[in-house]
């Protein structure tokens, strides 16, 4: 474990802390799912929102919820990058930790529902709903389009998540997808 992996899950709090009290808890977690669905602009109610809601809820339940070591309900940053370290060891269980939540925020992202997400509807999610530089939207995601297409496949973006979560190498392109981490 390189200290990379606790940069880039230092990032991915401060996003999922969406209320900025400094923990996450049931409610961020709910609250990052409303916010992906607003920027989408998709019905609450729709199947894509009401899977996210679902995936989000799994997420909580089975990932982030038994990292609350002193029970409290909330998991701060020492709490959750100890868990992640400890849940997210083993790439092999990508499919299952990470990989329902991902597709149902591919959804949501593809806004024109062409299996593909462009540039524009990356930096319109991540910029508006994970509040990412526009700067750093357009570099992640040309660095991420390792076919030059022009948009990525649904295989290239379960490819950028395995590797911001799973791998250490700072100078991979999807180090930097939740935002640019310093050191």
């Amino acid at each position: 474990m390189t200290g990379v992996r606790d940069l880039k899950y230092r990032q991915w709090f401060n996003g999922a802390d969406v209320d900025g009290d400094g923990v996450i808890t049931r409610q961020d977690v709910r609250l990052m799912g409303e916010r992906y669905v607003a920027a989408r602009g998709a019905a609450p109610e729709s199947t894509t929102a009401q899977r996210l809601t679902g995936g989000l809820d799994a997420f909580w339940t089975n990932v982030i919820a038994p990292m609350d070591q002193d029970g409290d309900g909330q998991v701060d940053l020492r709490e959750m990058t100890e868990g992640f370290r400890r849940a997210l060891s083993d790439p092999a269980q990508y499919p299952q930790q990470v990989g329902p939540v991902a597709d149902c925020y591919f959804d949501l992202i593809d806004l024109d529902g062409d299996d593909r997400v462009d540039q524009a509807e990356f930096s319109e999610i991540f910029g508006l709903a994970g509040n990412v530089s526009p700067e750093d939207c357009a570099a992640v995601f040309t660095a991420l389009d390792q076919d030059g297409s022009g948009a990525l496949d649904r295989a290239e973006f379960h490819r950028a998540l395995a590797e911001f979560f799973y791998g250490d190498d700072p100078e991979a392109p999807a180090t930097h997808l939740f935002g640019k981490i310093t050191g």
